[in-house]
C-alpha cells in the first residue's frame, strides 16, 4: 500500500489560499508559519502536520495531490467539502 506524508493549511476563502501560497513561494513566511497563523483545521497548531497515511484515508481530491504530484512543493488551492487548501508532501513511498 502507498503512504505518504503530509501537511496541510486549511482556510474557507480561496483568495486567502492562494495569498498564502505566494507568500510561502516569495519567501515571506514558512509553511509551519502560515499553518499556524491561518489553518482552521487543527493540525495547524502543529505546523499543519498530518503524519503518515495510507492511499485512500484522505478525502479524493487530497488523495489526488499527494500521491500523484511532486513531492517538496506547495500544491493548491485544492478544494474538498472542508474548504480551500494548500498541501505539501513531504515523504512518499
Amino acid at each position: 500500500m502507498k503512504t505518504a506524508s503530509a501537511r496541510h493549511i486549511l482556510v474557507n476563502d480561496e483568495a486567502l489560499c492562494k495569498e498564502l501560497k505566494e507568500k510561502i513561494n516569495a519567501g515571506e513566511m514558512t509553511f509551519e508559519q502560515a499553518a499556524k497563523a491561518h489553518s482552521t483545521c487543527p493540525s495547524g497548531a502543529n505546523g499543519g502536520e498530518l503524519g503518515t497515511f495510507g492511499q485512500g484515508q484522505m478525502v479524493p481530491e487530497f488523495d489526488r495531490v499527494v500521491f500523484n504530484d511532486a513531492v517538496g512543493v506547495v500544491h493548491g488551492p485544492v478544494q474538498t467539502q472542508f474548504g480551500y487548501h494548500l498541501l505539501e508532501i513531504t515523504q512518499r513511498s
